[in-house]
C-alpha cells in the first residue's frame, strides 16, 4: 500500500519532544515526522537494541536520542524526563504512544496476568508519563503539548480485546482530566484515536480476529484501506504544534471515516 506522504513544515522548530513506544510503527513514524518538522527528539521504548537502531537510522534527519524506558516503572519515566532535559534543556512536547499489544480472549476467559500487565503499561504507564511530563513543563513555566495515543476501541470495541478496550476507554478519561489540570498552566493535553493502521500491532490484531487486511479494511474504513503510520504522525504534529493552540481535552479520530457512522 503506497499512500503519498504530506509535506512537512518546520512547525516544531526549537521544540524538544519525547515520543514513547518509538522503536517501531507509529512511534517511529512520528519521530521521523517531528525531526523533519524541526524538533529535537528523544525516543523511548523497552526494546533497547531496536530503539538504538531507530535513533541511528533517523539521526540524519536531526538531533535524536534513545532512552530505554519501561513506562510502567515510575523511576524509568523520571529518568526519561531527566535525560531529555539534560540533553536538550527542556521539554515542550510529549507523544505517549507506548502500549501493550491487544489481548486475545473474550472477557469470560481473559488472562488475568496479561490484563494486569496491559493496564500497568497502557493506562498506568501513560498516567505516569503525563504526571512527570506535566511536572517538568510546569517547572519550566512554559507552554507544552501532550498527546496520548488511544484507539477507536475507545469508542467501538473489537472482538476478544477486553483489556485493551477497557484501557483505551480509560485513556480518554485520563486525557480529559489532564487537560483540565494542565490547561490553566498552558499545558494542553489531547488524544488521538487511530483506526486500522498498518503496523506490526495491526497484523497481530488481524490474526487475533481471524481475518485479513482485504476482508477487514472495508469494515473499518470508508476509504477501504488501512491507514499508514505517517498519517497518524501528521495528526500528532498538528496537536503538538501551535497550529492547534486552542485545542485542549479532545480525542481526534484518525480512522478513515470509521466513526462517521456513529
Amino acid at each position: 500500500m503506497n499512500v503519498r506522504k504530506a509535506p512537512i513544515f518546520p512547525l516544531l522548530a526549537g521544540k524538544v519532544a519525547i515520543i514513547t513506544g518509538a522503536a517501531q510503527g507509529m512511534g517511529k513514524a512520528t519521530a521521523s515526522v517531528f525531526l523533519r518538522a524541526g524538533a529535537k527528539v528523544v525516543i523511548a521504548d523497552v526494546k533497547a537494541e531496536q530503539g538504538a537502531r531507530v535513533a541511528e537510522e533517523l539521526s540524519a534527519l536531526g538531533e535524536i536520542r534513545f532512552v530505554k524506558t519501561d513506562i510502567a516503572k515510575s523511576e524509568d519515566v523520571q529518568n526519561l524526563i531527566e535525560q531529555t532535559v539534560s540533553a536538550f534543556g527542556k521539554l515542550d512536547v510529549a507523544i505517549n504512544n507506548a502500549a501493550m499489544s491487544p489481548d486475545k480472549t473474550p472477557l469470560i476467559g481473559f488472562d488475568e496476568s496479561y490484563w494486569r500487565r496491559l493496564m500497568d503499561v497502557s493506562l498506568t504507564g501513560t498516567a505516569l508519563c503525563c504526571k512527570y511530563q506535566m511536572q517538568q513543563m510546569e517547572k519550566q513555566g512554559s507552554k507544552g503539548s501532550i498527546v496520548n495515543i488511544a484507539s477507536i476501541n475507545a469508542y467501538s470495541p473489537q472482538p476478544n480485546m477486553p483489556a485493551y478496550t477497557a484501557a483505551k476507554h480509560a485513556l480518554l478519561g485520563l486525557t480529559k482530566h489532564a487537560a483540565t489540570e494542565g490547561g490553566p498552566k498552558g499545558i494542553r493535553v489531547n488524544a488521538i484515536a487511530p483506526g486500522a493502521i498498518f503496523s506490526e500491532m495491526s497484523v497481530a490484531a488481524l490474526e487475533i480476529m481471524g481475518t485479513t487486511h482485504d476482508e477487514f479494511a472495508p469494515k473499518v474504513s470508508s476509504l477501504n484501506r488501512f491507514g499508514q503510520a505517517h498519517e497518524v504522525a501528521q495528526g500528532s504534529l498538528w496537536l503538538a504544534s501551535e497550529c492547534s493552540s486552542y485545542i485542549n481535552g479532545i480525542c481526534m479520530p484518525i480512522d478513515g471515516g470509521f466513526l462517521a457512522k456513529w
